[in-house]
């Protein structure tokens, strides 16, 4: 069974009013973990592209693509 736009409204409203609830040290934290997770994907990705390398020429690559995501995000 699939939701309702209703549902998935509501379900939006919720989350954005909990997030404004947060303390600013709150929010500081949860970027944080948010970072940790989406680099521990990447890497989990760059294994899976690069089965042969190491855990140091992923933590190389991960660099290098974070390097590459920064600058997109400068020219938007």
């Amino acid at each position: 069974m699939e939701p309702t736009p209703e549902l998935i409204d509501a379900l939006y409203r919720e989350e954005v009013a909990a997030a404004r609830r947060l303390t600013p040290e709150q929010k500081l934290s949860l970027g944080g973990d948010l970072f940790d997770e989406v680099c521990e994907r990447m890497r989990a990705g760059i294994r899976a592209q690069f089965p042969e390398v190491d855990e140091r020429q992923v933590e190389r690559i991960l660099r290098q693509r974070l390097v590459i995501a920064r600058r997109l995000e400068q020219v938007s």
